[in-house]
């Protein structure tokens, strides 16, 4: 009796542990971004590997996050060897990384989550800069635009909003082809789409971003209102 008790109190105070764990991951989690509608946590370690702060994998499935104003609407993660603080947050502390993580997921971008977020800085200046690479003889980075609506296609998405300069407005509207090169290289292609705007949709244009070498996307598909991402990125400390 006493070996099984000592045994059952060993037990009781690893899921105290795992679920301290858990806790601090998701306030880590939830301190990445500014809102989240569901998030579930799943920590698969032994024992022994929980308690020297190695975390062999943890499953990561959120909705309608904001990062930095963007909108997501649905992501699924699977991180793996992980290493944390461990001593620190058993003391209460905050959780912190203690070596770079791989991350696999899948990401769900639907068209209604990616107008809401154009009003965030870093959507209308991603695609702003976008712009300027794939078009920079039309677009110089000196004009502004204001960006109003985006719609996803087949390998397509459509930019619509207004260019201000010496205070008037031009209405724009382009397409723009999605293609991925490599895990971590895209090709954007600009695609004519109105006759009647003159010069600038006669010819197409293309630009190939280089995403870094913590990024290795295996599919990039876009379909009409979707975009859905799968691959892998490094989390660093």
């Amino acid at each position: 009796m006493p070996e099984q008790n000592s045994q059952t109190k060993n037990t009781n105070k690893i899921r105290i542990i795992t679920q301290v764990i858990t806790t601090a991951l998701k306030l880590w989690l939830r301190a990445q971004v500014s809102q989240i509608s569901e998030l579930e946590v799943e920590i698969k370690a032994s024992d022994r590997q929980i308690l020297s702060g190695r975390i062999p994998s943890v499953s990561i499935f959120a909705t309608h996050a904001v990062y930095q104003g963007l909108l997501i609407t649905q992501i699924q993660l699977i991180a793996e060897n992980i290493r944390i603080n461990i001593g620190s947050v058993l003391k209460g502390q905050s959780l912190r990384l203690l070596e770079t993580v791989p991350v696999v997921g899948d990401l769900i971008v639907d068209e209604k989550d990616l107008n809401a977020s154009l009003s965030s800085d870093l959507l209308s200046t991603a695609l702003s800069d976008l712009l300027v690479k794939v078009l920079p003889t039309h677009y110089p980075k000196s004009q502004s635009i204001n960006w109003q609506e985006i719609l996803l296609e087949n390998n397509q998405i459509i930019l619509r909003g207004v260019r201000v300069t010496n205070s008037e407005t031009t209405p724009l509207e382009i397409c723009l082809g999605l293609q991925l090169l490599s895990g971590h290289e895209l090709q954007v292609v600009h695609i004519p789409i109105k006759p009647d705007q003159g010069d600038i949709l006669k010819d197409n244009y293309e630009y190939n971003l280089d995403l870094g070498s913590d990024v290795d996307i295996q599919e990039l598909t876009l379909i009409p209102g979707k975009l859905v991402c799968r691959g892998w990125i490094n989390v660093n400390p």
